[in-house]
């Protein structure tokens, strides 16, 4: 197979001079590429493990095919991980890859083709497909190798497959260790702390498995140190307190647990899915129940069922299950149930692209409903955040009997990071079902006039039996259709947004409260603004930025901020029409979602920029951005 027409090689200049001696790096960008089940994406994870443990920064993102199963040595099939490890902390992906282990040269192809590869990247490619039996994947491989050598890359021929077969039977299964091993050495890592990790992800193997994966990983670390003359330094500081290292999906299904939430109820749907496997394995430990149901539908009418009965309950979804829930999340707005949504945001619409990032449901999650149904809606901004902000959420729901709905997104699902240890506080957890006497004259929905807030009342409770439905109601829970009773419970659901609203305060602004330009964000998108800001400000540019975690409702604060600033504008992963297109004119440009709500609320000139790439917005795209926003 040649190599794609579209696809445009940078030329870079002459290789560097080969240097045997470790050199210092304050980061480094590697990727592990291969085809489906070939392993890169545990020797990702493993990698950054092992560098968080010996105290650097990181942070890795999955590298997914579209389809779950692609054929091998194709393009589109690339599957793998790629790892920021730096001497500092870690708040997103970075820039182009740096090296990266390629296990043929087709998945090496899709990620030249998405230009994720800096010019002079040193590529190690698995070198089994040169001598193959069928002549077109030899051609194939050695016309690659040959444009990427005289492109300018920095080609190493690894021949991984024949290393492995003296370790083991199947080689192809082992090769993700042997690279594993390669990079130890290349990254100066330590092998004690390598051999720990391995042990760890294949400890509920047989010891016999473990001992395999360790060999490969010391036949890796020899060949190179033996065959390459490069090796790197990263500095590294030791963590003063407890680090855990995980991706968004675990640190969500951890916040569940802290919560005190006991029940979670869901239908498989990536790229959301890997937080229930996460909770199958560790919620009844604990008390919790994971009820897998038939469908999205189901699952949110089994959690609103639990929340209802005294159970606080939380379903975990992406955006297509999110809009087959809309009915249910409904019937909990309407009784007043508390529940918690997560909506794992995903490429759309339809199927879309359900392996890469995308912030398109910030409108679906506020407004997408049948009617008028209030609801909290919160984003995590970095993957600690994905852990606290379950809490509350749980929190909220319970303490305003509403449905509180957290975005996260692809981007943080997979990608690893790791935070200091979280320190369990009684605080979080969900007080004791009350189940005390309800007073005499209690009402089921005694609305406050002020807070629209009413007492909760549970299943069980001695003087508390009333019968709920989805229709409209009175304050005994009556079905009523009268005109002024429909108007008193809605105005009742909505103060409670109010009420929350007074409660919460601006976030804080990264860089100074005044200056030419204030980028504000939500989700995923806060560690690149925030480094691209930084080396803005490094560069004398009068730049800030506000990342929001609420987004319904908005803090108080906000106008103010934005009134310090000459400028204002979001950066989303979502579509906002391009300025520059002919038939876009200010009476029909479609903006972000993010830009929507702060113009319409705030009454500001605020603008937008929007990349929907499927994959996250790097720094330097924003700090371009940004520089040709203040020469406007």
């Amino acid at each position: 197979m040649s190599i794609p027409n579209s696809l445009d090689i940078p030329r870079s200049k002459a290789r560097p001079p080969a240097r045997k001696a470790a050199v210092k790096l304050k980061e480094h960008i590697v990727e592990i590429i291969s085809d489906s089940g070939e392993g890169a994406q545990k020797c990702g994870q493993l990698l950054g493990a092992i560098a968080a443990h010996t105290g650097n920064g990181i942070w890795t993102t999955e590298i997914i095919p579209a389809e779950i199963r692609p054929p091998a040595r194709s393009v589109a099939g690339a599957s793998g991980n790629r790892i920021r490890i730096g001497s500092g902390r870690i708040t997103n992906g970075g820039e182009e890859t740096d090296l990266v282990v390629a296990f043929n040269e087709q998945v090496l192809l899709g990620r030249l083709r998405a230009k994720e590869l800096k010019p002079n990247c040193t590529i190690l490619l698995e070198s089994i497909w040169r001598t193959h039996v069928d002549p077109k994947i030899a051609a194939s491989y050695i016309e690659v190798h040959d444009r990427l050598v005289a492109a300018g890359y920095n080609v190493h021929e690894v021949p991984m497959e024949q290393e492995c077969r003296a370790v083991v039977a199947d080689a192809r299964r082992g090769k993700n260790m042997f690279a594993l091993g390669m990079l130890c050495h290349i990254y100066s890592l330590e092998m004690r702390l390598a051999a720990d990790q391995i042990a760890l992800a294949f400890g509920k193997k047989d010891q016999s498995v473990v001992d395999a994966n360790v060999k490969l990983l010391q036949a890796g670390y020899k060949w190179a140190q033996t065959n390459l003359d490069f090796c790197y330094s990263i500095p590294a500081a030791r963590p003063t307190e407890p680090q855990i290292v995980v991706n968004g999906n675990t640190a969500l299904a951890l916040g569940v647990v802290a919560s005190g939430m006991e029940i979670c109820a869901m239908y498989p749907i990536t790229p959301a899915t890997s937080a229930s496997h996460y909770l199958s394995e560790i919620f009844s430990k604990v008390g919790g129940v994971l009820h897998q149901a038939e469908d999205e539908i189901s699952a949110c009418a089994f959690a609103v069922g639990a929340s209802y009965a005294g159970k606080c309950a939380v379903t975990i979804t992406s955006g297509p299950g999110f809009s087959l829930k809309q009915e249910a999340i409904g019937l909990a707005v309407m009784g007043e149930i508390p529940l918690v949504v997560v909506n794992v945001q995903r490429g759309g619409p339809s199927t879309g692209l359900p392996t890469k990032m995308e912030q398109g449901d910030l409108m679906a999650a506020i407004f997408g409903s049948h009617g008028d149904a209030p609801k909290v809606v919160m984003a995590p901004g970095t993957i600690e955040e994905c852990f606290y902000s379950i809490i509350t959420a749980r929190k909220i729901a319970e303490t305003f009997n509403m449905v509180v709905v957290v975005l996260s997104d692809a981007g943080l699902a997979t990608s690893q990071q790791s935070f200091p240890r979280p320190q369990f506080s009684e605080t979080w957890m969900a007080p004791p079902v009350d189940q005390s006497p309800v007073p005499d004259g209690a009402k089921p929905y005694d609305w406050d006039d002020a807070t629209g807030l009413a007492r909760r009342f549970v299943p069980g409770r001695p003087g508390g039996m009333h019968t709920l439905t989805g229709l409209a109601h009175d304050r005994d829970s009556h079905v009523a259709y009268d005109a002024e009773i429909n108007e008193q419970s809605l105005r009742a659901r909505s103060l409670k947004l109010a009420a929350l609203q007074k409660t919460l305060k601006a976030p804080p602004v990264y860089g100074d409260r005044k200056g030419d330009l204030l980028v504000i964000g939500w989700g995923s998108t806060k560690g690149a603004i925030e480094e691209a800001v930084g080396t803005m400000r490094a560069d004398g540019h009068k730049v800030s930025s506000l990342h929001l975690q609420f987004l319904q409702p908005l803090p108080s604060g906000i106008k103010e901020i934005m009134q310090g600033f000459k400028k204002v504008m979001t950066v989303e992963s979502n579509w906002s029409d391009r300025p520059q297109d002919g038939i876009i004119d200010e009476t029909n440009r479609r903006y972000s979602s993010l830009a929507i709500l702060l113009r319409s609320r705030y009454l500001v000139d605020i603008d937008c920029w929007s990349e929907v790439k499927g994959q996250p917005i790097k720094p330097g795209t924003i700090r371009r951005v940004m520089s040709e926003k203040l020469k406007q």
